[in-house]
């Protein structure tokens, strides 16, 4: 019990029941985030841990792995009660740990906004070949939105910390839909623009898609994309709270790697997995946090 209310004491001003409930939540889900959100004090911790949290409900909503009837019904709940969670409604245990994170970390109510409204973009017909417009409205509402988010709870909510999250938001988006073709692809969806698969004679049926001759120029064009948003991402974050800034120098140090595997493997064989260094990953990520 003295255990207890010291962790609660030194972190958010919640019932350590409600952080647990949050916590459990996070790693359930298997995902290496809560591994790397350690490096955080506790209390930015357990709101990164509420952001996640929520982030992981509405996308498995999406995904229909929630076992809900109607899943944009259950984005358009989510939405209702977003709003109440600035109006002090919780219903449950994430919600007033979310309560406490929105106001010590001035969150806002639209970046949590358009992380719904992404979900909801994956939720129904799977997406295949979006327009460039719509492929960069999807990266900013399923990335750089919990970026936005993100960069608050870390501790910089300045214009250049936004600048951080909307580059390397799409950075890391971009990274996971040139990795992810061919599992895409087995989910009937497409994430590449119908523009860049127009130029260079790609069909737009995902499965058609995958061994398309002019494949490997659409995957290399959006490599480059993603470097130069990792450039622009590495730019802002020299400008903003060296300390506030460490968890993004991590994000983007370990998934740099990934994605010049990727330029190295190309997109003739997108069903290969690229093969990434892990020792190269760990090294880039500590020399991130170190920095």
């Amino acid at each position: 019990m003295v255990f207890s209310r010291m962790r609660a004491s030194s972190g958010l001003p919640c019932a350590q029941a409600d952080l647990d409930h949050v916590e459990r939540i996070v790693t359930a889900s298997g995902t290496s985030f809560a591994r790397g959100m350690r490096i955080l004090p506790a209390d930015r911790r357990q709101a990164m841990f509420a952001v996640y949290a929520f982030c992981r409900q509405v996308d498995d909503i999406a995904d229909g792995d929630a076992g809900v009837a109607d899943p944009m019904a259950a984005l358009q709940d989510w939405h209702r009660r977003v709003d109440g969670l600035y109006e002090g409604i919780a219903t449950d245990a994430l919600d007033r740990v979310l309560i406490v994170a929105i106001h010590r970390y001035q969150l806002q109510p639209q970046d949590f906004h358009d992380v719904i409204d992404g979900m909801a973009m994956d939720c129904g017909a799977p997406i295949v070949a979006p327009d460039e417009a719509t492929l960069d409205l999807y990266c900013d509402r399923v990335a750089s939105a919990v970026g936005r988010l993100s960069v608050c709870v870390f501790g910089d909510s300045s214009d250049n910390a936004r600048r951080v999250a909307y580059h390397l938001g799409r950075a890391l988006q971009l990274t996971n839909i040139l990795r992810d073709i061919a599992e895409d692809a087995g989910r009937d969806r497409l994430y590449l623009p119908s523009e860049l698969l127009t130029r260079f004679d790609v069909p737009k049926n995902p499965h058609e898609a995958l061994y398309a001759h002019g494949l490997d120029q659409v995957g290399r064009i959006l490599a480059q994309r993603a470097r130069d948003h990792f450039r622009e991402a590495r730019k802002a974050m020299q400008l903003c709270d060296s300390t506030a800034m460490r968890p993004a120098r991590m994000m983007a140090a370990s998934y740099a790697p990934i994605l010049s595997a990727l330029q190295k493997r190309g997109w003739k064989t997108p069903d290969i997995a690229p093969k990434v260094s892990k020792p190269l990953r760990q090294l880039r990520t500590l020399a991130a946090y170190v920095k």
